[in-house]
């Protein structure tokens, strides 16, 4: 007797988010998808796999959830694991844990249980849930006896048209620090990372204050934040600013305005927050071959005028007391505002004795070739610009 076909646990029809349909482009027309081609290449597929077909089988609410947070926190182990081993495919390469994550949060928004049928809030926490174990948001395991620092990376962005094969050497970096004991100044020191989203709404619901609030209650000496910034230089920026520009993120969605507050944590109204990372020892110490450079450069409204409106004042010099600020060091995008949540976090804990601040790496390109993912060229300038993070978190 024949069996009967399960009826399908995906809709595809389900909406999916504008990073979730990044997953169907191709560089060339009969060409593979970028995304799920790298999950192969990494050997994430199989991950990938097991984590869907668990979901359609007989699966009650907690084991969805226990599936979720598991699954997602694996994910992130295997992604370190490969990052850190010599023998795996381009180990430097973050690109994908980024698609692996897009391919199981898809999942779950498609996803139709045969028993149950999660509301929109209950859905929306599992794919939070995910993300965040995947990312190592929620995996900090500070060893005690040795210092202890704090690094976050970024999630590849700006990924149109033939972009869509970007990587981002900040998150290349996390994955390969996490865990690792580095030498300091100071003492061996180890290192808990995790990698961010480009994502404003992540941003709102609280994603660095979780990472970094954990960090700071497991006696965090250091906070320090990373992403990618200008061409052929290291910026270590002197101050972060409470506003965003609005450039679009990784689901083309905008934000301006002041930064808003993350539910639960103390949050005190600083405009600007100067960094308290040793920026003399960090530009004078030979750690690759890029130069590392003290960006003291901020921008603040006028007084008097509207922020948001009119033209900001951009100077190199301490901003003015009472001044709304325009933009940090490093920008008004989301590296400014992670630098200024980490840092708002660590002084509305009373944490004045923890450092804390942001570099800047040099921008990453792309293959030459783009109908490539890759290239010999590509990999060895991701290579470089990583180990010369992981130096500098070392001077720390």
């Amino acid at each position: 007797m024949a069996h009967a076909q399960p009826a399908p646990c995906f809709d595809p029809n389900a909406p999916l988010t504008v990073e979730e349909q990044r997953l169907d482009d191709r560089l060339t027309p009969t060409g593979p998808e970028v995304g799920p081609e790298l999950v192969r290449l990494a050997g994430f597929d199989d991950d990938i796999s097991r984590f869907t077909a668990r979901l359609c089988e007989p699966i009650s609410r907690a084991q969805a959830l226990y599936h979720v947070v598991g699954r997602g926190a694996e994910l992130w182990r295997a992604a370190v694991q490969r990052a850190q081993s010599a023998q795996a495919w381009d180990s430097y390469d973050d690109r994908p844990l980024y698609w692996a994550r897009l391919q199981a949060t898809k999942a779950l928004r498609q996803w139709q249980p045969r028993d149950w049928r999660p509301d929109a809030a209950e859905r929306a926490r599992l794919v939070e849930l995910f993300d965040r174990t995947s990312r190592g948001v929620e995996d900090v395991r500070f060893a005690d006896g040795v210092r202890r620092i704090a690094v976050t990376g970024f999630d590849p962005f700006q990924l149109s048209g033939t972009s869509v094969r970007r990587s981002n050497p900040a998150g290349a970096a996390a994955l390969r620090l996490d865990g690792k004991v580095v030498d300091t100044p100071s003492g061996p020191a180890v290192v808990e990372a995790a990698v961010l989203p480009v994502l404003w709404g992540a941003f709102d619901r609280g994603v660095v204050e979780r990472f970094y609030g954990t960090a700071l209650n497991s006696r965090a000496n250091a906070l320090v934040t990373v992403s990618q910034g200008r061409p052929g230089q290291f910026d270590v920026e002197r101050w972060a600013g409470r506003w965003r520009g609005g450039f679009p993120d990784n689901d083309d969605v905008s934000s301006r305005g002041v930064v808003p507050d993350a539910a639960g944590w103390p949050q005190p109204a600083l405009e600007f927050i100067e960094t308290t990372l040793p920026h003399e020892r960090l530009v004078a110490a030979t750690t690759g071959p890029f130069p590392v450079r003290y960006n003291r450069e901020f921008c603040e409204w006028p007084l008097g005028t509207v922020p948001g409106t009119g033209t900001p004042s951009c100077r190199t010099d301490e901003p003015t007391p009472g001044a709304a600020a325009a933009s940090g060091s490093g920008g008004d995008y989301l590296s400014n505002e992670s630098m200024y949540r980490a840092n708002r976090l660590r002084l509305g804990l009373s944490a004045t004795a923890v450092l804390g601040g942001h570099l800047h790496t040099p921008v990453l390109g792309q293959p030459v070739d783009p109908t490539a993912l890759t290239d010999a060229a590509f990999e060895r300038d991701r290579r470089v610009i990583a180990d010369q993070v992981a130096a500098l978190v070392s001077v720390i």
